[in-house]
């Protein structure tokens, strides 16, 4: 059995990690490379960079900041903001990126998964999906441009059909952005993740709501998600890294401590 990752998020907008609630009201976090060197130390499997208006505002992540993390960490990371062709993210990749993640861009254009897995290959390739539960209907949609809110839209992909496109255009992670939860620390949404767990047969992660160490343990014990993917529980202190996966450990999940 493959170990069980966390996966520290960093969400960054002009040059400084941020963060919102329900992807809204972003406020400053600090800096981007001394909180990637401080996830690393602390035990993190892999960090994930978001740059949250890149693909609203039509531009490509800023490769400088990746570079710099690059030098500081020796753990794997992952990119995503805006890349909408092999040119790009073979950019990123180059500045020392390990993976890459499409989302708003491959919305745009599905065949864009498919181009980057024929060049990079499927493992370095991770989608990233925006869902939101609509209460009125009960059903749980793609959401584009989520990093910029007057741009935000509704598309018309349900989040199980995506999910199974997207693996058939040659995904090889699915990180699975709850809007509802994030930010709110309530924990994940078990009941999506379930579902979306039976149609989805690549690594997927678990991103929005963590609270307590006892959400990352049922994200893995009860839907079975290969990673949890948190922001806000790091970011201010809540919890620390070392000290979940010892909790997690002890629990029966399969860990790197």
């Amino acid at each position: 059995m493959l170990a069980k990752r966390i996966i520290p998020c960093l969400d960054v907008r002009d040059g400084q990690v941020v963060k919102g609630v329900q992807f809204r009201n972003h406020e400053i976090i600090g800096d981007i490379v001394p909180l990637a060197k401080r996830y690393a130390e602390e035990g993190a499997d892999e960090l994930v960079f978001y740059d949250i208006t890149a693909s609203s505002d039509g531009r490509v992540v800023d490769k400088s900041w990746v570079a710099r993390v690059a030098e500081v960490i020796d753990i794997p990371f992952c990119v995503a903001g805006g890349i909408k062709s092999v040119e790009d993210a073979a950019k990123i990749l180059s500045f020392g990126a390990d993976k890459i993640s499409v989302n708003s861009p491959a919305l745009a254009d599905p065949e864009l998964i498919t181009r980057l897995a024929d060049r990079f290959g499927v493992q370095c390739i991770v989608v990233g999906i925006d869902t939101w539960f609509d209460a009125e209907t009960g059903k749980y949609h793609v959401n584009q441009y989520t990093g910029d809110e007057s741009r935000t839209r509704v598309t018309q992909w349900e989040t199980l059909d995506w999910v199974q496109e997207v693996q058939k255009r040659g995904a090889g992670e699915i990180v699975l952005n709850m809007m509802n939860q994030d930010g709110v620390r309530n924990g994940y949404d078990l009941e999506q993740l379930k579902k979306v767990r039976q149609v989805c047969h690549v690594p997927m992660i678990a991103s929005g709501g963590a609270g307590t160490m006892e959400h990352f343990l049922e994200a893995f014990r009860d839907a079975d998600v290969d990673g949890a993917l948190a922001a806000s529980v790091f970011h201010k202190q809540i919890i620390n890294i070392g000290e979940l996966k010892v909790y997690l450990a002890t629990q029966g999940v399969e860990i790197r401590v």
